[in-house]
């Protein structure tokens, strides 16, 4: 038991350090894309059909069964992995680990609409974003095109980092699979239109279950390490405070008030989607105007909170192991 526990914990490591400095290839296939191929099976053989409330049942039945299979393939792996050799299950739950994250990668994704707008390439810069977002970018302007890249480094720094961080922690890479198993429906099918009202329901819901501690966890980290990369935690801790509740979703604005309040800037407010606006509260206040580099700013305050939640895993690690 602790033999495993060393390895488990010593590929998190691995696994996070790898992240940091490679990211995600575009070269290597990525499980998530296999997790979204089994999602769009279901999605064609269960769902019936537009707004059908019979597809709130079907839609149960395929997160069950995106969350099992994802779950269970690596599980089986590593299960195998372990009883060839024990380096050989360190090596592959190490490069799980490195799967399961995407801080490098939303860091990469970010800096591009930044550079293309340092060089004053609206248009580039709004592809860039584009591939980012699912607002419609095509009406945003430099600030818009700005703010929209750093709310999705904010928000992401939950889903896309720490949220997974802490499910490996606490479940190693399996529940890292779990977690994004989970993740990847409510993106795919987590929808209120037409098309996915119903069927897309039990994902978006569960994905806020999911969530739900680990993006608490997520803001209250932004705050702390804020001072780290020299942002305001004061205001920080006020933003997060009177704003993490300022969205649709009961888990989003957790860390994009914690992250706005960090770089005194206000974000959110309303946005297009399919030629539609939504009508959404700003998070934050305006104590200065948003600049292309507050996206690396954002970027920062993401690794430094994404860095000490791992620090605090391995703390815990160490202290379980400790006591067996």
């Amino acid at each position: 038991m602790t033999k495993w526990l060393i390895l488990q914990t010593a590929a998190l490591i691995v696994g996070f350090i790898i992240d940091c400095f490679v990211g995600d290839p575009y070269c290597i296939p990525h499980p998530v894309i296999g997790i979204g191929k089994w999602i769009s099976f279901f999605d064609k053989k269960l769902r019936r059909g537009n707004s059908n409330p019979k597809d709130v049942s079907r839609g149960v039945i395929t997160v069950i069964l995106v969350a099992a299979i994802s779950t269970i393939i690596p599980a089986l792996v590593l299960l195998l992995a372990w009883f060839v050799h024990p380096i050989l299950y360190f090596v592959i739950n190490s490069i799980m680990c490195w799967q399961i994250l995407a801080a490098r990668q939303l860091l990469k994704e970010g800096r591009k609409v930044q550079k293309a707008l340092e060089k004053g390439d609206t248009e580039g810069a709004r592809y860039a974003v584009s591939m980012i977002v699912g607002r419609d970018t095509a009406v945003l302007d430099e600030k818009g095109i700005t703010r929209a890249a750093v709310e999705t480094v904010a928000e992401n720094a939950s889903d896309g980092v720490i949220a997974p961080l802490i499910w490996m922690i606490f479940f190693g890479a399996v529940g890292g699979f779990f977690y994004k198993s989970i993740n990847t429906m409510d993106s795919m099918l987590g929808y209120k239109n037409e098309k996915y009202l119903y069927f897309g329901r039990a994902a978006a819901k569960t994905d806020d279950f999911v969530n739900f501690i680990p993006a608490r966890i997520s803001g209250i980290l932004m705050v702390i390490t804020a001072p780290m990369v020299r942002l305001d935690s004061r205001n920080a801790w006020k933003i997060f405070r009177r704003d993490r509740y300022k969205h649709a979703s009961p888990n989003s604005a957790q860390t994009e008030s914690a992250c706005a309040g960090a770089l005194g800037l206000r974000l959110a407010g309303d946005a297009v989607y399919g030629g539609v606006i939504h009508k959404k509260e700003y998070i934050g206040d305006a104590a200065r105007e948003i600049e292309p580099k507050d996206i690396t700013r954002a970027g920062r305050l993401m690794y430094a909170a994404s860095i000490f939640t791992l620090l605090i895993g391995i703390i815990l690690r160490i202290l379980v192991i400790l006591c067996l």
